[in-house]
């Protein structure tokens, strides 16, 4: 009885690291809203499309929209 109560803590702590671990790789990414710079190609395989001649040069749409095009 003692050694599943053992074994229990020692699958909820891994599972617990775990998600810690997916917690800390979703933080490395850039938040929602912080401009970085892009390439015309990047911005399209997101989804957008790179508005280069007008004001800003920044993509439009996709999972890029609104980050600047270089």
């Amino acid at each position: 009885m003692r050694i599943r109560r053992i074994f229990a803590a020692v699958i909820a702590t891994a599972a617990l690291a775990g998600l810690g671990l997916t917690g800390a790789a979703s933080a490395a990414t850039p938040a929602q809203g912080a401009l970085s710079v892009v390439t015309p190609s990047e911005c399209k395989q997101g989804g957008g499309t790179p508005a280069i001649n007008e004001e800003g040069n920044y993509c439009k749409g996709g999972t890029l929209d609104g980050e600047q095009v270089d």
